[in-house]
């Protein structure tokens, strides 16, 4: 494993012969590129859990991207820092500053888009959509490869991340957002095709990219070194700034979510104290947190106080995780997400992550979401799909009505059967909730007026 070729500032699309002048480093504007993104911008309203109810804030797709890019900026410069202390003899001088000053922007960049790709209403979203095509109520699989057909049946938000950050849409620029391969490296927690799925391993669990997308995945790793371990199917190893994505994601979620769940009064007040406590007690001074939360009188505070000091020493000991198995995680070797190794040693987060589990991802509210989520995706999917698969001179008058509907920059009437209904899958998975939710109302008659 070569350090100093980990990284890239290739981007995806036309490469440019003149050298751009700015004063931003290429990954610092990898992250301005997102967060000026449509698609960054649509996370707002997606649901992270909760549906929004109303007065009381809790955290949608957005909030939760923005906050595990702080960590994952955290993560990049503690573990840039190690890396640098570590094989400083080995590295060049660009190398050096990469690690010190720049590895921090290549994963705060990556967390902040690695939930791109996730439709509306969350998992529930991905379940209607691949339970949608496995079902076959129109014999789509007759049609398509059985590499293009695995896509459709296991649709999964992370291999969309990489369409929708890499793919041109029609009428749009080539690239899609031209982000640099080391960004698009950080979030592949699954480099694979769908045909090589395998939940027994940790890089397999799910897959990566979409056949459309597989020629630009291939590029990808391979400029940023990522170890190769069959070619049919496809399937790389882990990029090493995967695992720091991922654990900024899993510190972030873990607690937030039961943070949300206190201020919505599914956990109660007292019990959520001391949860936190029992985690952050692993590693910080009690006595010293003890006289801290006697000072605050506010409840909210206090808790504020405690998952501030639970994601920061979560953080540190992701980063010590790192440092002590460095080879393993360089070389793709590394079996376990950080936060699972974190959980086995600390009976506080095991605690906090099986409540979750019992009490806020499986409460009602969240059941009931996740319920009409699916029927309105799904609805959605089975009013576009059809007419679209359907050849022009066949096509009824209602089924051209549908596709009237369809945004120009989703509509592949001209392609295969597959890029027909990637188009539509691109143009429902990009929903925000609310819209996918009017947009059922008005087309199944439920709500009729204009809409401006």
């Amino acid at each position: 494993m070569d350090l100093n070729k980990l990284y890239s500032h290739k981007r995806t699309g036309k490469k440019s012969t003149s050298a751009t002048v700015d004063v931003r480093s290429e990954f610092q504007r990898d992250f301005d590129r997102i967060i000026f993104s449509s698609a960054f911008r649509r996370l707002q309203n997606k649901t992270q859990v909760f549906p929004l109810p109303g007065s009381v804030f809790v955290h949608n797709r957005l909030t939760h991207s923005l906050e595990v890019a702080s960590v994952g900026r955290s993560l990049g410069s503690l573990v840039g820092q190690v890396i640098y202390d570590k094989f400083k003899n080995d590295l060049t001088t660009e190398s050096q500053d990469f690690y010190r000053y720049s590895l921090n922007d290549v994963i705060a960049s990556a967390c902040l888009c690695h939930d791109i790709g996730n439709p509306a209403f969350g998992h529930s979203g991905e379940d209607a959509i691949a339970s949608y095509f496995r079902k076959d109520e129109h014999g789509i699989k007759t049609q398509v490869s059985p590499q293009e057909w695995n896509d459709l049946i296991n649709f999964e938000g992370n291999a969309n991340a990489i369409r929708v950050l890499t793919q041109q849409q029609n009428g749009k620029s080539e690239g899609g957002l031209l982000l640099t391969y080391s960004t698009l490296a950080a979030i592949a927690k699954y480099p694979c095709e769908s045909v090589a799925k395998d939940k027994s391993v940790i890089h397999r669990k799910k897959f990566g990219f979409f056949q459309t997308e597989k020629q630009t995945f291939s590029e990808i790793a391979q400029e940023t070194q990522m170890e190769q371990v069959s070619n049919n199917p496809l399937i790389y190893k882990r990029h090493p700034f995967v695992w720091l994505v991922e654990a900024a994601d899993d510190i972030c979620y873990s607690i937030i979510d039961f943070e949300d769940a206190h201020r919505l009064g599914i956990v109660e007040h007292s019990e959520c104290i001391q949860m936190l406590k029992n985690l952050v007690f692993k590693y910080d001074d009690k006595n010293k947190i003890e006289n801290i939360l006697a000072s605050i009188t506010d409840t909210n505070a206090k808790i504020s106080y405690l998952r501030a000091k639970s994601i920061g020493a979560l953080t540190m000991r992701a980063k010590a995780v790192y440092e002590n198995n460095i080879d393993s995680f360089l070389n793709g070797s590394f079996t376990k997400s950080l936060i699972d190794v974190i959980n086995e040693e600390n009976g506080g987060l095991k605690e906090i992550v099986d409540f979750s589990v019992k009490n806020i991802y499986n409460n009602r509210n969240v059941v009931e979401i996740e319920n009409a989520g699916y029927n309105v995706m799904y609805e959605l999917l089975s009013h576009f799909i059809p007419p679209i698969l359907k050849h022009a001179g066949s096509r009824e008058k209602s089924d051209e009505k549908a596709i009237k509907l369809l945004p120009t920059a989703f509509n592949y009437d001209n392609e295969t059967p597959y890029k027909r209904v990637l188009g539509v899958v691109d143009y429902i998975s990009g929903m925000t909730d609310n819209y996918a939710t009017d947009l059922y109302k008005r087309i199944k008659g439920i709500e009729i007026g204009m809409k401006i």
